[in-house]
């Protein structure tokens, strides 16, 4: 079955998404990329791995973002993911973004519930449009997503420099499990941080 956001739930996240949002960045303002082609940008992505901060996010596999332009100029993002297995709940939240800085593109503002808009920036990007990283201001929400289920280990490994770089703890960021042979360990890892 799938299960849609219920109102509660989207409001506890803006409440939480204002307080990070209104919260002093640590360290020097995150670096976006100098360019965001949004034609190629549009699609499916993988999550690989984030900092689970948002309760939609912990414990679920198979997570997808799905972005697509409107005729307004801003998006459209799905977001799909599994509570806990393949075969649990199939759990699906909407949101709208802006492009705020439209000469990078890699600038927008994220709206789950209105008024509250979220920053997502764009801070990395292969230049084949395989992978980029979304992080936030506050250094607190921070996504890895693949346009295939898996990223090799060097380019991963790479990417989390980049990150650590950027003012971010690498050992704060999970892998998402995408298959079905990376669930176990998955939960292992989950139960372990309890």
């Amino acid at each position: 079955p799938c299960v849609f956001v219920r109102p509660a739930f989207i409001l506890l996240s803006g409440i939480l998404l204002l307080a990070a949002g209104c919260a002093s960045p640590p360290g020097p303002r995150l670096r976006t990329v100098e360019h965001v082609d949004l034609d190629r940008y549009m699609g499916d992505w993988f999550v690989v791995a984030n900092i689970p901060t948002l309760s939609a996010e912990k414990g679920v596999v198979g997570s997808i973002e799905r972005y697509a332009r409107r005729t307004d100029g801003g998006i459209d993002i799905v977001f799909e993911a599994y509570d806990q297995s393949f075969l649990g709940k199939h759990k699906v939240f909407k949101a709208h973004a802006w492009v705020v800085d439209k000469k990078s593109n890699a600038e927008w503002k994220v709206q789950f519930i209105w008024p509250i808009r979220f920053a997502y920036l764009t801070i990395d990007l292969d230049p084949d449009y395989r992978w980029t990283v979304v992080g936030h201001p506050s250094r607190k929400y921070l996504w890895i997503m693949s346009r295939t289920k898996t990223l090799d280990d060097p380019t991963y490994q790479a990417i989390l420099k980049r990150c650590a770089e950027q003012g971010y703890d690498p050992g704060l960021i999970r892998k998402l499990p995408q298959t079905e042979a990376q669930v176990g360990e998955y939960l292992r890892l989950q139960g372990s941080e309890r």
